[in-house]
């Protein structure tokens, strides 16, 4: 977390004002968190309150909450101590020494750059400069181990964290074959990369285009949510490289005719822990059947799974096997602070409202949730307040879902609220904070998501972990898993006190009231598909200050099916929260007013 200053003369307040919209990404000087100001609390009450009553004179008009900007060069309010552990005069002399150190490793190729150029590669004059327009002269580890053997038409299987360059480590090399054999549209589809979501495929077809800008060879993409019927009339006239999502991908095997990828040469599996966590894992081997034998394929994971072996072993030949990261102290990115801070159950939505809204004007901000319904509901209350927000999640139409995401890519500022969708892979430039308000199902989905920022040889980011005391135990989880996390004191008195206006606005706001009704619903079913029971247990939570989290005043009274304690009835993640089994209703709901943790049948 930032260092806090003492405060600042009113001359360089005016001053730091007029750059406010400027970067500053590297900084050290940061501004004292002030004691609380109720006045902005009451601005979000007030405007609220009369957004409320031209509602009810013009109901069939629905008004957007007008919040006058503070301009009178006060500080914005946050719910944390930004203060980090105090160092002493010599442990500051020492870390300036470690970072010089550090500047030396990395000019010597032990950091996540070598020495090692792309120039020395030998590659086609038409790739290479496409690479230098790309602005790239060294390479990273896992391009400088990786594109050499899969030059030699080796098999590859990689393991790198996220952001250290991947995508260029395999798309090099595809082009470099589809040049030198003189791949044509006529000739059909000569390489296929194969991406878990589609972010990362819209991402990894946008670097292929640009490699290919001065080749003759063709690419495309097809991914779920586009117009399938364009996509084949595409494929039908010849994509040379195509990039895919897994189920897309596998109904045009299976259904277009006049798509040729009989002379398949090289196939990509980018992310595969994360293609077969989403339940990929039958259409892979589908399209493993489907594709040619003889061919060059490369499987890129950043963790080694027994999913992602027993894929290898059926996909692969012979590979090389690459891993950068191993012997690495820490499994996360060099530049990048990581913290924690223990916020009660019932002070989860204040807490985060409050960080919000110090930052949202100032820095680049990526919020994980763990459900839709959840990501939606926040999306919608945000809004409403006039806390401006982007969304990515299952459920948006993908022209939507797509324009969304190249507008935060070119965003200087900004909130982008998101589910897991875009945990992997994703290389959204200058991401000043990761908040993972709902707690990631495990370490290695922890590392993805705060992979999101800094990114690259020298960058720098900010991953905060918002957990309830009760999860507490989670932690010890990312030390044992070479994470290094430090606490931030949680201030309760420093929150914005607008608890009550929230609740006001849920019982007089349907749509809203609805939209928070199905997030806690969703919230409680994701919470219980947690695979680390032992810290994540539904059956501990208190439903009422769950409620609280989402702006009621008592436990809503709906269906929740979960998993029963022992571990009978377990339902998968992916499984419908709302579908009822036949036979009668069943389900938990809270226990009355008092929010104990009482679970009932009915």
């Amino acid at each position: 977390m930032a260092n806090l200053e003492s405060e600042q003369h009113s001359s360089e307040m005016e001053e730091m004002k007029k750059k406010s919209k400027k970067r500053a990404r590297d900084e050290a000087k940061k501004l004292e968190q002030p004691a609380v100001d109720d006045a902005e609390s009451e601005e979000i009450r007030a405007t609220s309150d009369e957004e409320l009553k031209k509602k009810k004179k013009k109901k069939k008009k629905s008004k957007k909450v007008k919040l006058e900007e503070q301009d009178n060069g006060e500080e914005e309010i946050t719910a944390i101590s930004d203060e980090e552990p105090k160092k002493d005069e010599k442990a500051k002399l020492e870390e300036q020494d470690n970072g010089e150190q550090e500047e030396e490793k990395e000019t010597s190729g032990s950091g996540i750059m070598t020495n090692e150029t792309f120039e020395s590669l030998g590659l086609s004059d038409h790739t290479y400069k496409s690479i230098k327009e790309m602005k790239f002269s060294r390479m990273t580890q896992i391009q400088a181990k990786a594109i050499p053997p899969l030059m030699m038409g080796k098999d590859v299987l990689g393991a790198a964290r996220t952001g250290s360059g991947k995508t260029l480590a395999f798309l090099i090399p595809a082009v470099e074959l589809l040049y030198h054999v003189r791949f044509s549209p006529r000739n059909g589809t000569g390489v296929i990369v194969i991406c878990p979501t589609r972010e990362l495929a819209i991402q990894s077809y946008g670097v292929a285009k640009e490699l290919l800008k001065y080749h003759s060879q063709t690419v495309g993409k097809v991914i779920g949510g586009e117009n399938r019927k364009k996509e084949a009339e595409i494929l039908v006239k010849g994509v040379n490289l195509l990039v895919a999502t897994p189920g897309r991908l596998l109904d045009h095997l299976e259904n277009t005719n006049g798509f040729v990828f009989k002379r398949l040469k090289f196939l990509v599996m980018d992310e595969a822990d994360r293609i077969l966590e989403q339940n990929f894992e039958e259409d892979m081997k589908k399209i493993i059947k489907l594709l040619p034998k003889t061919r060059q394929t490369a499987l890129f994971s950043a963790t080694q799974t027994s999913k992602v072996e027993d894929l290898a072993r059926v996909s692969l030949s012979l590979p090389v096997y690459i891993d950068v990261d191993e012997g690495r102290k820490e499994v996360t990115n060099e530049g990048l602070e990581q913290g924690y801070c223990v916020v009660p159950c019932a002070k989860r939505l204040i807490f985060l409202l409050t960080f919000l809204k110090r930052f949202h004007t100032k820095k680049k901000i990526m919020v994980f949730f763990s459900t839709c319904k959840s990501t939606k509901f926040h999306a919608e209350l945000f809004r409403y307040i006039k806390i401006g927000c982007l969304e990515i999640r299952r459920g948006i139409d993908q022209s939507k879902r797509t324009a969304t995401f190249f507008e935060f890519i070119k965003a200087e500022t900004g909130v982008l609220l998101c589910t897991n969708v875009a945990a992997r892979g994703l290389d959204i430039p200058h991401v000043d904070w990761i908040v993972q308000y709902d707690p990631p199902d495990d370490p290695t989905e922890y590392i993805h998501r705060v992979g999101r920022t800094a990114r690259g040889e020298g960058a720098k980011g900010k991953a905060l972990l918002v957990l309830t005391p009760d999860e507490l135990q989670f932690i010890q989880y990312l030390k044992a898993a070479k994470i290094p996390v430090e606490q931030h004191e949680f201030e309760e008195g420093k929150l914005l006190n607008v608890q009550a206006f929230l609740e006001k606005m849920m019982s007089e706001n349907t749509a809203l009231g609805l939209s928070a009704k199905e997030a806690y619903k969703t919230y409680i079913s994701g919470y219980d598909s947690h695979s680390m029971k032992d810290v994540f247990n539904a059956h501990r939570l208190d439903l009422k200050d769950v409620a609280a989290s989402f702006g009621f005043t008592s436990v809503p009274n709906v269906a929740l099916k979960i998993d029963r304690e022992g571990g009978r009835g377990y339902r998968s993640k992916r499984e419908d929260a709302y579908r009822r089994p036949r036979g009668g209703r069943s389900g938990f709901r809270g226990g009355g007013r008092d929010g104990g943790r009482s679970y009932m049948m009915y």
